[in-house]
């Protein structure tokens, strides 16, 4: 089965050329800016505002399944219309798509949200990825939409980094104490995403961790499986603040568990080790 992650460059996306190219597949990946450093997997420059390049890419690929693991934040060209863009021609080349969505669809009005639940986005990014589930839905009816929460693993995504970095000084900040979320290991995500493709699963899945936490409680976790001093981290409440988006937004993947293989593990299961 030949794969084709769009954003391979990103966090989640080199965690799925791995395991996809671990599992035997032929994988090739996409970019906007430049290469990833996973050598395993043919490369390929791709900006999803671009039909033409896109079924440059797709003609040349003949992928089996496509994922969309990239990010075009609140550029709603990127993050709304081009994953329209890439269903369209998915399901032109009759190829399966799991489509990476977020939890910043809701407005954490309800805290609790399951896959019936509608969105109602509060801010720019999640009207954006809340329009991108709607016209992927749309035009390849037999898609994937996987909604997520704040992605951990390995030391190497954004908020690992900003702890060390806030414990050394060397940012500033605070972390929230009224921002909850449901962390998900990176590698737990990658495996679900690759299963949920493997069957014949379509429509809205959850894929979030098992414990919802506040970003500080994450951090101190994180802070203490690395060996540094959690009490060195700033707090502080986001409502107090003047960022927007919600507060309090716990995806329920019991549903999308009930489905999969992959265990969906907590951040406190995930975090007592060094992965």
């Amino acid at each position: 089965m030949t794969i084709l992650i769009v954003g391979g460059s990103g966090f989640l996306g080199t965690e799925l050329i791995q395991q996809a190219t671990a599992a035997g597949h032929p994988t090739a990946a996409t970019h906007a800016t430049r290469p990833g450093a996973t050598p395993q997997a043919m490369w390929y420059p791709l900006d999803l505002r671009d039909t033409g390049r896109l079924n440059a890419v797709m003609a040349e690929v003949r992928p089996h399944l496509v994922v969309n693991a990239s990010s075009g934040r609140a550029d709603w060209a990127v993050t709304a219309e081009g994953p329209v863009r890439l269903a369209t021609a998915t399901a032109k080349y009759g190829s399966r798509l799991v489509h990476v969505s977020s939890d910043a669809v809701f407005s954490g009005t309800r805290t609790h949200y399951d896959e019936t639940c509608f969105p109602d986005p509060v801010t720019p990014y999640g009207a954006a990825k809340a329009a991108a589930e709607t016209g992927v839905l749309a035009v390849h009816p037999q898609a994937v939409v996987a909604r997520t929460s704040l992605i951990i693993g390995y030391g190497r995504s954004e908020h690992e980094r900003a702890v060390h970095e806030l414990v050394a000084g060397t940012r500033d900040g605070v972390l929230f104490t009224d921002d909850i979320r449901c962390p998900v290991h990176v590698a737990d995500l990658a495996a679900a995403l690759l299963e949920l493709a493997a069957c014949d699963a379509s429509g809205i899945h959850h894929l979030a961790g098992a414990d919802a936490l506040s970003r500080h409680e994450l951090a101190v976790l994180i802070a203490e499986r690395d060996g540094l001093d959690g009490s060195r981290l700033p707090t502080g409440l986001r409502a107090d603040s003047t960022l927007p988006g919600a507060l309090d937004v716990r995806l329920d993947s019991r549903g999308t568990q009930r489905k999969l293989r992959t265990a969906l593990r907590g951040a406190r299961q995930f975090c007592t080790t060094l992965a």
